[in-house]
């Protein structure tokens, strides 16, 4: 097993009162049983592709091809995309620090951004993947005319199709896609979006492995370790022994208490990209109906000395995931001078030998202070290790969307907004 879910400072026998009893996890795990015998039998339609996904090696060669294209002709990538078409590149690129190309992420309609972005770049030696499942972003829309525009002006429209990737969905008979249409006006080349997976659960697809094999990030190990959890499901005989339906159920139990913030704490830098990833599908997949969780993300050890006052000392409405990894041993060597014997105990020490006892001693700390924490131990991260979170956290949704009795995959509510912001871009034009 890749990683080891720890719940014991969730319990009422580590925590006392502000912990969970056996009963009280046992009745959730009881009304989840239903959930965890359709998922296993393939009945959660809308879930079979994220499960099958995992499986998949036939996209692999046209991905490894283009990217080794891409590391040929240029030295920086430019993804455009919101939400999920970004997030989920973003998060895997964290864990190649350096990478060659290198990266930004254009994620943001603010003009300054697309403004910083063009102004130190070589438009030249940049190639830009631009992400919309729908093709209707009106962002990702409104930037890529932006960016053509640039282009054109710097390059000439001929040099287009050298320096644009479009990821969309297909499209149907009665549904047109604008970004397709652009891509067949300047003759970009498409690849095809997964038309049964929602862009905040793309991203291993084609919309997150792409950027990350570019990056040099092993993308078959990223689906391997995800498919390891698949393999728990298969051999799970209840859903009290399978880590995400058990942290589903934790997590529940904390919301029928009204600990309606959920804080994702990551210690390790390589996994901030997933906080941020975890928290766009949290919180779209289960806000819906007056119901969900207020995910927030934190950073170990960073947030210790930002956050931690108010998680240990303020209002008890938060459940804390705090993902370690181990780390004695490793990083730099701490040499202390003779002059300061009052720093003696960090002598001959590493830099991860500190980072291990932050971890410990800010969970036992939060135990101490009565706030539940449940721990996700690695013993390294690799993209297998990333690979299984991701999966983890993907079937935790949905294991919390069979407790809220909502769908996890629509976000209706802010289809309004996109409503609008067209609406009022038309009327501007009829002033």
């Amino acid at each position: 097993m890749l990683y080891k879910q720890i719940t014991d400072y969730c319990m009422q026998d580590q925590i006392g009162v502000h912990g969970l009893s056996t009963e009280e996890i046992q009745g959730i795990i009881t009304s989840l049983k239903a959930g965890f015998n359709k998922l296993k039998m393939r009945e959660i339609v809308n879930a079979n592709p994220l499960l099958d996904i995992t499986a998949r090696t036939d996209d692999f060669e046209e991905m490894e091809i283009l990217a080794e294209s891409i590391r040929r002709r240029f030295n920086h990538v430019v993804v455009v995309g919101s939400g999920g078409s970004s997030l989920s590149g973003a998060a895997l690129l964290a864990l190649a620090p350096c990478p060659a190309p290198t990266f930004d992420f254009l994620d943001n309609i603010d003009p300054d951004m697309l403004d910083d972005i063009l102004a130190r770049i070589q438009i030249e030696n940049t190639c830009f993947i631009v992400i919309s499942k729908s093709g209707t972003t009106l962002e990702t829309l409104s930037q890529t005319y932006a960016l053509i525009s640039r282009l054109k002006k710097k390059i000439g429209r001929t040099a287009l199709p050298a320096q644009f990737i479009i990821i969309t969905e297909p499209e149907q008979e009665e549904d047109k896609n604008p970004l397709r249409q652009l891509a067949r006006e300047y003759n970009l080349r498409v690849l095809d979006h997964e038309t049964d997976i929602g862009g905040r659960f793309s991203i291993l697809t084609n919309v997150g492995l792409l950027p990350a094999i570019i990056a040099g990030i092993d993308i078959k190990a990223l689906r391997r370790g995800a498919r390891s959890v698949i393999f728990q499901l298969e051999d799970a005989t209840s859903p009290e022994n399978f880590a995400p339906a058990l942290g589903a159920a934790i997590q529940y139990s904390f919301y029928q208490r009204s600990r309606n913030i959920s804080v994702m704490f990551p210690y390790s830098q390589r996994l901030s990209g997933f906080s941020a990833w975890y928290r766009q599908c949290w919180a779209e997949s289960l806000g819906k109906d007056g119901k969900g969780t207020t995910p927030t993300c934190a950073m170990g050890s960073t947030d210790q000395h930002s956050q931690l006052q108010l998680y240990l000392n303020g209002q008890k409405d938060k459940l804390f995931h705090i993902i370690t990894v181990k780390r004695e041993g490793t990083g730099d060597v701490i040499e202390v001078l003779n002059t300061h014997p009052e720093l003696a105990y960090m002598q001959g020490k590493t830099l991860g030998d500190v980072m291990a006892a932050q971890q410990k001693a800010t969970i036992e700390t939060l135990a101490s202070n009565r706030c539940p924490t449940r721990i996700i131990e690695l013993n390294k991260l690799t993209e297998e290790h990333f690979g299984a979170l991701i999966m983890h956290f993907t079937l935790e949704i949905i294991f919390m969307s069979f407790l809220f009795e909502i769908n996890p995959f629509d976000q209706p509510a802010v289809e309004e907004s996109k409503k609008l912001a067209r609406q009022y871009l038309a009327a501007g034009n009829n002033q």
